[in-house]
């Protein structure tokens, strides 16, 4: 890359994508064709400042559009300056929210040495002088947002003494005010929109917050902030003049230029190149997420860290050579190509971020000048990377020359359809750094140390920053925490590095060929996850293994009864319950019941409802769960086609199930109780094949009649043993019974809560539809598994949820 150093340590990049020299070569080559002019790639190696490759950029660029452009000369400052189109749109969005600091560019740096703390009040203050986007605020005119430069500035410096705390309370108490600080926000009409807080940690230690609001200043614009008050600081220690020369404009020029020139036909030509563009672009990347997008975009951040190592590093460089493309290019291809992989999407928009600094008067202003390009990558058919990557460099290229239209004005010709639950167009940035941010500013007695901030804010969905450190590429990603989850990310960013890794080794491998997986992933997903063999409790039924547990935890909790949160409760321990199930399943087989015959169970939620299903397993029969709410004819259907002859229901459900004249037999459990408890309370011991049915269950018939599914007791046990691990369930749990008994969950919380040594909580059907009366009953029984649908758990107040 082609690189110029200041004199105070300040890198800047020659093109503001990370170009290197093959981008210089077309440069040389588009300025002979277009110029006619003698012009060799030394040359721009040569040249002493980017002023002058920016010359050569501008000719070039404004030569091929047909576009001539007008000077930036400076305004009569007795009119009110326009806003720039980039400032009116966050002038707006604050207009929406005041009070975010989404905006807000704070820096920080820790100062070590003998700080003469006058020179640099004096240094922070002469650059406030001598920019006015420092000065400016922006005032409300009948709707009409204008600049309101100050001509003088009563500008101050907060000072902070942490020197008198221990150094970990001192660090502690410093990253508290950093923070504090930078999402603390401004207010655009009262300003100021530039603060400065000093804070001394130590004798010989300094930190120096600066905080700028975006609508004043960018990225270039902070290095633009520190160049100078380094310069000037040298200046004023050693009782000499500012060094800096007069500004020739200032920002309200630029605004006010920008708005001049860009109408008409040189904004039709930047317009209609990006329609062109962008016509068949999708306007959301539909990334898989960990959460559901909200309805409104937040800016709730975090930013996860990486590193390629210098073998992966060397690696993506040598393939920059061979394909004839930049290190910018390489990575923004790879990341569109994860994003393409993750979304399955062809059409693939991604923002990057440009310095737009493209005249060179601008170099040396504070101001919001930075612009936004989208780059484009399409996927159909699937290409090699290689020829992905071509199309890339040729799409950047491209984009470069039609910089000129600022992303807000595209925004307000293409008129997407607006939501407010993402930005438009793109939803995914990337960036290529030209140095690592940590560089030192080494000063005669004083060193200045970059502190990265954590402001914990993102502005997109996922935004990639990549950089070149000392021992290979160093990258973070910053997402939103309200999509996604850090280890999420940590997933996206190993795909990216088995991306590079593959085109790195082999560029002519097609997009969706390339591997994805770890080793690691391959190892769970291919073999840990697969090693699915256990074992499972052979040749024993349901009901044989709850005796087990009866016999083994007698006194512990097995059933229990709350029909409210607000009445007793009742319950029965695991030898209460086995002894009132044995009694009714003697009385079952009193009345000649056989083994494998199916009994049905119409009840209410209630403790009889449990026994029953208990009871009819002991018998040596199986059972078939009916709703008493389900319709007349459904009730009748499921009794025909399963073959009842016994149906055990409750008195008060009798009259409503004789009308149907099913002519089967109805017993009503809880009427014929006092002839059940006279029966033994020893287990029977019925011989059970693990291949008997245990139960019959009707599906929803959804797609035509209601159709039977017969699941054995061996299928059961396994079930339930499953389910036992996969909820962590044992002794000590408390599962709700929630699902109504003809769902196939209810057996599922049946099986799990009492083959485990758990124990099953059973309410009414008024406390399972009321969503107080749940979470009353969830606290109260201090329940610990419950199977419920998104619906129902979208209702519950969850910050009262146990």
């Amino acid at each position: 890359d082609i690189l110029k150093v200041d004199q105070v340590g300040v890198t800047h990049n020659f093109f503001d994508l990370g170009w290197h020299s093959l981008l210089a070569t077309q440069v040389i080559s588009r300025v002979r064709d277009a110029f006619d002019v003698d012009i060799e790639l030394k040359d721009l190696f040569e040249s002493p400042t980017i002023a002058q490759v920016a010359q050569v950029i501008e000719r070039l660029k404004k030569g091929q559009n047909g576009i001539t452009l007008p000077p930036i000369e400076k305004i009569d400052r007795k009119q009110e300056p326009p806003l720039s189109f980039a400032q009116q749109r966050l002038w707006f969005l604050n207009q929406l929210e005041p009070e975010s600091p989404a905006y807000n560019i704070p820096t920080a740096f820790i100062l070590e040495g003998a700080l003469d703390t006058p020179a640099l009040e004096q240094s922070i203050r002469e650059v406030v002088k001598r920019h006015e986007s420092l000065r400016t605020t922006f005032a409300d005119h009948g709707g009409k947002p204008v600049q309101v430069i100050a001509a003088e500035s009563n500008f101050t410096i907060t000072h902070t003494n942490l020197s008198g705390l221990p150094a970990e309370e001192s660090e502690r108490e410093l990253k508290r005010l950093a923070t504090e600080d930078a999402k603390r926000p401004f207010d655009l009409a009262d300003g100021p929109l530039f603060r400065v807080s000093l804070i001394k940690l130590a004798a010989g230690k300094h930190a120096v917050l600066f905080n700028m609001h975006h609508i004043i200043s960018d990225g270039w614009s902070v290095s633009v902030l520190v160049s100078e008050i380094v310069r000037l600081y040298l200046a004023f220690t050693q009782g000499k003049p500012s060094p800096l020369p007069d500004l020739e404009i200032q920002y309200a020029d630029f605004a006010h230029w920008q708005q001049t020139w860009l109408q008409g036909d040189a904004l039709e030509k930047q317009i209609n190149y990006w329609k062109e563009k962008l016509s068949a672009a999708p306007p959301l990347l539909e990334l898989p997420t960990d959460h559901p997008r909200p309805a409104v975009q937040t800016v709730n951040g975090a930013q996860e860290a990486f590193e390629l190592n210098a073998e992966i590093s060397a690696a993506i460089k040598n393939l920059t050579k061979q394909e004839g493309a930049t290190l910018f290019m390489v990575l923004l291809a790879a990341f569109q190509t994860l994003l393409h992989r993750y979304s399955r999407q062809e059409q693939i928009l991604v923002g990057s971020p440009i310095a737009n600094r493209t005249n060179s008067k601008l170099e040396k202003l504070i101001g919001f000048f930075v612009n936004t390009l989208i780059m484009k990558a399409d996927f159909t058919d699937n290409p090699e990377f290689s020829e992905l990557l071509r199309q890339v460099r040729e799409n950047a290229l491209e984009a470069y020359a039609h910089q000129d239209l600022p992303f807000e004005k595209l925004v307000e010709e293409l008129q997407p359809q607006r939501d407010p639950s993402h930005a438009p167009i793109f939803q995914v940035a990337f960036v290529l750094q030209n140095t690592p941010m940590d560089k030192a500013i080494e000063l005669p007695g004083l060193t200045l140390k970059p502190v990265q901030s954590d402001a914990a804010s993102a502005k997109y969905d996922l935004t990639l920053t990549m950089v070149e450190g000392p021992n290979g590429l160093l990258g973070s990603m910053e997402y939103n925490t309200d999509l996604f989850e850090q280890t999420t990310v940590q997933r996206m960013l190993s795909h990216l590095k088995m991306i590079l890794q593959a085109v790195s080794e082999n560029a002519e491998i097609e997009v969706d060929n390339i591997p994805l997986l770890t080793k690691e992933e391959r190892r769970v997903i291919l073999y840990d996850r697969n090693q699915t063999r256990r074992s499972f409790p052979s040749g024993k039924g349901v009901h044989q293994i709850f005796e087990q547990l009866s016999a083994a935890r007698p006194e512990a909790p097995a059933l229990i009864f709350a029909p409210a949160a607000e009445s007793e409760a009742q319950q029965w321990s695991y030898a209460q319950l086995n002894a009132a199930a044995n009694q009714l399943a003697r009385h079952l087989r009193s009345n000649r019941m056989q083994s494998e015959q199916i009994i049905g169970i119409c009840m209410d939620r209630s403790p009889e409802m449990i026994m029953a299903m208990l009871a009819i397993l002991k018998a040596g029969a199986a059972y078939v769960p009916i709703d008493p709410n389900y319709p007349s004819e459904r009730i009748r259907y499921m009794v025909q086609d399963s073959a009842l002859r016994i149906l055990l229901t409750q008195k008060h459900l009798q009259q409503q199930l004789g009308v149907l004249d099913l002519n089967i037999s109805l017993i009503a459990v809880d009427e014929i109780w006092p002839a059940i408890i006279r029966e033994a309370a020893e287990n029977l011991n019925i011989p059970v094949n693990p291949e008997n049915l245990a139960y019959l269950i009707y599906t929803s018939g959804s797609t035509g009649k209601p159709k039977g599914a017969m699941l054995h007791h061996q299928g059961a046990v396994n079930l339930a043993m499953l389910q036992k691990d996969a909820f962590n369930v044992g002794p000590g749990s408390r599962i709700l019974q929630f699902a109504s008994l003809s769902f196939d969950a209810a057996t599922w919380e049946f099986l799990m809560a009492l083959l485990s040594g758990s124990a099953l909580v059973v309410t009414s059907i008024q406390t399972i539809t009321d969503g107080r009366a749940l979470v009353n009953l969830l606290q109260a029984e201090q329940i610990t598994t419950i199977t419920i649908p998104p619906s129902v758990l979208a209702v519950l107040p969850k910050s009262e949820l146990p």
